[in-house]
């Protein structure tokens, strides 16, 4: 039953500051009583001129600090002002619900306590590296990853499709609490990725632009000096297709005969 006063809704304003806040998200921004941010510095600024109650969560980060112990203070603090009964927007950069754990968190707390509580989709790094770089997904497919997952365990992914891996800049991290990890745990990727892929298999560092008059980043390296590259917290990295799609010649035959079957 939600029948208590206070709601929550997880809101984002794109990638590029002015050019993707949506007119939904915009509106919930200007109607809420509490407004918590979690964005780059640029975009928290703007925000703070919709609404005379923004407060930022990025100070709950720190150097060394592990960060899931960041994630609940930031949920302690939007579940206290839901709970007084308020209107309250979480805005987190790109899309809420993408790479951001405590906007799923939030709304599932909320909704559990009886609170309204829902998520507005948001442009998020994935839409705009389509468009930037010109994959069309339908292509050859895509297989997306958060980099130190797709070390810890063992996936399975298809070479003859794009390889999309989310914060390469914190392969391999086990603390949990680096901006930025080693160059040896990079390098242990790298090892993982040739395991299928040519040591000279070309791959990109994107990064999309914060401000409208920045430029994007699109940097051709070789897979084999992966880990010599310059990486930030924002970089991704695009592995090309390796290998020619092969065709299930037993699936074909049996819809060949289907057709032939039907045509009757």
């Amino acid at each position: 039953m939600q029948n208590n006063k206070g709601s929550l809704v997880c809101v984002g304003p794109g990638m590029t500051l002015g050019a993707h806040m949506s007119v939904r998200c915009r509106s919930h921004i200007e109607n809420a009583e509490v407004v918590f941010t979690s964005c780059h510095p640029l975009m928290e600024s703007w925000i703070e001129t919709m609404n005379p109650d923004v407060r930022s969560l990025q100070h709950l980060y720190a150097e060394h600090k592990d960060r899931r112990i960041t994630y609940r203070e930031m949920l302690v603090r939007i579940m206290a002002e839901v709970r007084q009964g308020k209107r309250v927007v979480g805005a987190f950069y790109g899309h809420p619900g993408v790479f951001a754990q405590v906007p799923h968190h939030a709304i599932a707390k909320a909704r559990e306590e009886g609170f309204s509580a829902h998520m507005e989709p948001g442009i998020s790094a994935e839409d705009c590296l389509y468009a930037d770089m010109g994959i069309d997904p339908g292509a050859f497919g895509c297989q997306h990853f958060e980099t130190s997952q797709f070390m810890f365990y063992h996936r399975r992914f298809d070479p003859t499709a794009y390889l999309i891996l989310w914060q390469v800049a914190l392969a391999g991290d086990l603390t949990i609490s680096k901006r930025i990890s080693s160059r040896g745990e990079r390098q242990i990727l790298v090892d993982l990725l040739l395991q299928t892929y040519p040591a000279d298999h070309l791959v990109a560092l994107y990064e999309c632009p914060t401000l409208i008059t920045d430029k994007v980043r699109i940097d051709w390296v070789p897979l084999n000096k992966l880990a010599d590259a310059q990486l930030q917290p924002i970089t991704t990295l695009v592995v090309p297709p390796a290998q020619k799609l092969s065709k299930n010649t037993a699936i074909l035959a049996q819809l060949e005969q289907l057709h032939k079957l039907e045509g009757k």
